[in-house]
């Protein structure tokens, strides 16, 4: 099940903050780079974002969420991140089309991910996303950049 979460309530932000340290982490092994910026979160920050949450429950255990800023015309997918102990069962699948439904108003989705991010990166794909560009943000990161049309104007 997908529910809207509020980060406000700091037991929520709490979790939040350790599926995506826990996810993270297993992204920066994967890409080979260990300092990316969500792994500097903290709870304050984390609250503070400006995004809004989306959380995936498995038994009433928040297993994945995915956040966004959203404007009138842009869907800005800010993190997709599911617990390690829920990969490949279709979790980021599940919230990435909760999103792209719930926002179809929008005239455009962007996201970012790291380009050796293979998994994420396969996913935006199958989804429609088309790669825009691929810039380097520091020495050994490397990140590509996806958009996807939605509403029809």
């Amino acid at each position: 099940m997908i529910r809207t979460l509020s980060l406000e309530q700091e037991q929520i932000a709490r979790k939040v903050l350790e599926i995506q340290k826990l996810a993270y982490r297993v992204e920066a092994e994967l890409i080979g780079y260990d300092d990316l910026p969500p792994l500097r979160d903290n709870l304050q920050s984390l609250q503070q974002c400006g995004e809004t949450f989306y959380g995936y429950f498995v038994d009433e255990q928040l297993a994945g969420v995915i956040s966004c800023k959203r404007t009138e015309q842009l869907l800005d997918i800010q993190r997709l991140v599911v617990h390690p102990a829920h990969f490949r069962k279709g979790i980021a699948r599940s919230l990435l089309e909760h999103l792209l439904l719930t926002n179809r108003s929008a005239a455009k989705a962007i996201v970012s991910t790291g380009a050796r991010n293979h998994p994420a990166r396969s996913l935006y794909e199958q989804h429609g996303f088309s790669l825009t560009a691929e810039r380097v943000v520091a020495p050994g990161l490397s990140l590509v950049f996806y958009e996807k049309q939605l509403a029809q104007n």
